[in-house]
Formats: structure tokens, sequence, C-alpha cells
């Protein structure tokens, strides 16, 4: 019979930013992952590790024009949030409704 091992609570997850040159991550940027999304928890320097949020509902910057409903599948375009999966990266769902012409929305993220 296979056995796991407790490792962590899983609201934040270890993340090494391996971007080249100087590029440091800030913290509360919007990270992408394979399949999910993560907010950074501090400043990440290259080549360093830090905490990405991957549990919690945030605020963050929408970039469709089309209304979303609560509850609706959200994904990240690399910009802000849409309701559109094609191409998008997973991010959670609507935490609260948004309108057409919000340009934040609330978000679950999926973890």
């Amino acid at each position: 019979m296979a056995k796991a091992t407790y490792w962590q609570r899983g609201e934040t997850l270890d993340f090494t930013n391996n971007a080249t040159g100087a590029t440091k991550i800030p913290a509360n940027t919007i990270v992408a992952l394979s399949g999910m999304i993560g907010v950074a928890g501090t400043d990440i320097d290259v080549g360093e590790t830090g905490s990405l949020h991957v549990s919690g509902v945030y605020e963050m910057p929408k970039s469709s024009n089309a209304a979303i409903a609560q509850g609706a599948a959200v994904y990240w375009d690399g910009s802000g949030i849409t309701g559109t999966a094609t191409s998008n990266t997973p991010a959670g769902y609507a935490a609260a409704a948004a309108g057409a012409s919000d340009t934040v929305i609330l978000v679950k993220l999926l973890g």
C-alpha cells in the first residue's frame, strides 16, 4: 500500500525565480504556473526561492470587457482576468460578480 507523508498546509508553495537577467518578482505579482496561478508573497530575486500564495481571494485586474458572474471559472491572460479559457491559464473562480465596465475582480484561487 502506498503512503504519503504530510509536507505542508499548501496555502503557499515555494517558488524559485529562474528568470534570466535582473528580473525580480515584486511582492503581489501574479505568477503563471503550469495549470494555475499564484501570487508572490514577498519580493523574489533572480535565483532565489520565495513564497507563492495559491489559496485565498485576491482583487486582480480584469482584462475582459464582458461581465463575469459570481462562481464562474476565470483565467489569467498575462495581463488580467478573463472568462475566456482558450490559451489562458486557469486562475480560479469569481468570488463576486464583476460588471462589463469593472476593471478589477475578486478571484478565489484554485489552490
